[in-house]
């Protein structure tokens, strides 16, 4: 990749072939592809949108179709959908919950997280990964996109070891930063040096990696200019031990098969398979725009109404009006000096096609046939509030996603929990941890409180809503209620 283009990222071949030389094979290779492939559907880019015809006689022109891009739309509706502010990660020790969403609150990562989730959602994979500050002996959680995810060890179970590859500035100058986070350290060392991938400072053993008895994750972080030399950068520590016997990274990938490449530790585009759909919403709002644009009124004048001036020896008619083929003259005419024409306009069977167009892609991305639709009572597009009463596939399709991105976050934030202990913060064991969703997009959540505040007492108790509703642990949870008194079911869900 060149240098200058700062606008995109994609691992370089350096890099690709830095990995090779210690043993790995990338599956990065066969996905690249596709994945390129979808980064330009959510673009709008590539031939469909920017193309070359040809006149009557023969004359190449450049055209370009218009878009509202409707594969970003779709990966934007799902972030919404499912990770907002209000989402919460809870853990059996309310201290833990608090000291964790408070992380989350300082560090803004559910905002950055939901970014994280659209681009997944588009490009198939996507990642966080743990970044630790050595000096202040800080934590925080970097966001990947499957761009510059390259996983290296990985099972039917998930991905136990992954590398992640970005864009740096040192000194002022770009370079390639590469981190790996590996389980056991694959025989890299604290004494690290950065030297050629055959160095047996890399623990290598005919061109494989040996793995030492130690089984924490370990980061190892190798830098290269741009001509693929390694550096040493100050400040940077090549081998980071963060002490974890779990993964420090969450690979995000929606609830769809990968069906392009088998055995692939990579997911699929939640579009991958309705890029005819996207095609065709975009070619019915270009029909649609193009449809207005040539049916505009186009007024006919006679030569009479032009002022004249002369040239030498010539008269020549002074042009007036508009520039874009609206006023026309007549030449050598004298009658009806002024004639309009007003094309008719066929928008109401533009409209039509637009609508099925949406509502295909609605329905081949998961949201239904009935969520992305118009019509005059609606507006552009309707709500998921709008549909999710009569829409159960965007109910199941939910869920779906809401479980596959559940691993991801929880994982991540354990690793956050575990590197902090390490740092000195005083933080509780967090027992089992579960994410708890914001549904206020989708379900009436007022309602649905209301509800369970009517069962207090009934077929629930006090605590027991807390619990629910503000993810309190059970102690917490019962020793709130009771200040408040437990027996009023207003109370029970009144605030903390």
């Amino acid at each position: 990749m060149s240098l200058n283009s700062m606008d995109e990222y994609w691992v370089p071949e350096h890099v690709k072939e830095y990995l090779r030389g210690l043993g790995f094979v990338l599956p990065l290779d066969d996905m690249e592809p596709w994945i390129r492939s979808w980064d330009d559907w959510m673009g709008a880019r590539g031939d469909f949108y920017d193309y070359r015809d040809k006149d009557g006689l023969g004359r190449v022109y450049e055209v370009h179709r218009r878009s509202i891009h409707p594969a970003m739309r779709v990966c934007k509706e799902w972030g919404s959908l499912l990770l907002n502010e209000d989402v919460k990660v809870v853990c059996d020790d309310q201290k833990a919950t608090d000291w964790i969403g408070s992380f989350f609150s300082s560090t803004n990562f559910m905002a950055q997280a939901q970014a994280t989730v659209v681009r997944a959602f588009g490009l198939g994979t996507g990642a966080w990964a743990l970044w630790v500050d050595l000096d202040r002996k800080k934590v925080r959680v970097r966001h990947y996109d499957a761009r510059m995810v390259i996983p290296l060890t990985w099972d039917e179970d998930g991905v136990a070891e992954c590398a992640f590859v970005t864009r740096a500035f040192y000194r002022g100058k770009a370079v390639d930063q590469l981190q790996m986070h590996l389980k056991g350290g694959a025989g890299f060392s604290a004494d690290l040096s950065q030297s050629s991938p055959s160095s047996s400072s890399h623990g290598l053993s005919n061109g494989l990696l040996t793995m030492d008895d130690e089984e924490t994750y370990k980061i190892v972080t190798v830098c290269f200019d741009h001509e693929g030399n390694e550096l040493a950068p100050v400040g940077v520590a090549p081998v980071f031990d963060t002490g974890c016997a779990f993964p420090t990274f969450g690979i995000v990938k929606p609830a769809v098969t990968n069906t392009r490449v088998d055995m692939s530790p990579y997911g699929q585009s939640v579009f991958a398979d309705a890029v005819d759909a996207v095609q065709a919403v975009d070619l019915t709002f270009d029909a649609l725009i193009n449809e207005v644009d040539v049916s505009k009124m186009r007024v006919f004048l006679s030569d009479v109404l032009f002022d004249r001036e002369k040239t030498g020896d010539k008269s020549i008619s002074i042009p007036f009006g508009k520039q874009d083929c609206t006023v026309f003259r007549k030449v050598m005419s004298t009658e009806d000096t002024i004639q309009e024409f007003a094309p008719a306009l066929r928008t109401a069977s533009q409209s039509e096609a637009f609508r099925i167009a949406l509502q295909m892609l609605g329905d081949l991305t998961g949201f239904g046939i009935g969520y992305f639709d118009f019509d005059e009572s609606h507006g552009y597009v309707r709500t998921a509030t709008e549909v999710s009463s009569d829409n159960s596939a965007l109910m199941r399709n939910i869920r779906r996603h809401e479980n596959a991105l559940e691993g991801a976050i929880t994982g991540i934030a354990k690793a956050v929990m575990a590197v902090s202990r390490g740092f000195g913060e005083d933080i509780p064991d967090e027992g089992c941890m579960r994410v708890q969703y914001d549904d206020s997009i989708i379900q009436d959540v007022a309602a649905e409180k209301e509800q369970d505040m009517r069962e207090v007492g009934v077929t629930m108790a006090a605590w027991e809503y807390r619990s629910k509703w503000y993810g309190e642990e059970e102690s917490v949870a019962r020793a709130r209620a009771s200040e408040i008194g437990s027996g009023d079911a207003t109370n029970g869900g009144a605030g903390r």
